[in-house]
């Protein structure tokens, strides 16, 4: 579990007197089989925030990455239909971690996060033809291959298509936000 679930649980308890079990179980009470059903039940009729009602909802279902034991199983499923893109995943990783020894990967359902003290890169096949390097990087203007993001996971974004798309340019991008994640 990382750190951040770890807070999250710890606050679930503190801010609404149950543990994540006793919500479990309450949820499973009501016989819902989707996400939604969860999230709208938890938030509407219960006043759970988004961020509370979303970790119930994950795993009462277990569609977490927390709930999968084999994170390796996480990468491979990320790529299926996409493999052309595991070794650019590969490179990105390789070079990442020349970094510095605090760099923490981890693994979600359709992507990996990158972090040191707080995440500074997702990497992300989003389609078979598009490959997504997500930038935490506040009040860094885009220029060059750092595009500004729509995403609210990143403040940034570079394009990969292929492994000569990751040169010096992207690397010092990751670079730069790795020291401002610190």
């Amino acid at each position: 579990m990382d750190k951040a679930e770890q807070t999250m649980l710890d606050n679930l308890r503190k801010n609404t007197g149950k543990t994540l079990e006793e919500w479990i179980e309450s949820v499973k009470g009501k016989s819902f089989a989707k996400h939604g059903e969860i999230m709208k039940y938890l938030k509407e009729e219960i006043g759970l925030t988004h961020g509370f009602a979303n970790l119930i909802a994950l795993k009462t279902l277990k569609s977490d990455a927390g709930s999968v034991e084999n994170k390796d199983d996480l990468i491979q499923n990320q790529y299926k239909g996409k493999e052309h893109f595991l070794p650019i995943y590969e490179k990105l990783v390789s070079e990442i971690q020349k970094f510095g020894s605090d760099i923490e990967l981890a693994p979600k359902m359709a992507n990996v996060s990158v972090r040191r003290k707080k995440q500074f890169a997702l990497l992300h096949p989003i389609t078979k033809t598009r490959f997504e390097i997500g930038i935490n990087y506040k009040g860094q203007e885009p220029s060059g291959k750092l595009l500004a993001s729509g995403n609210a996971m990143c403040t940034h974004k570079i394009n990969i298509g292929t492994l000569d798309d990751i040169d010096a340019e992207v690397i010092g991008w990751l670079k730069q936000a790795y020291e401002h994640a610190g």
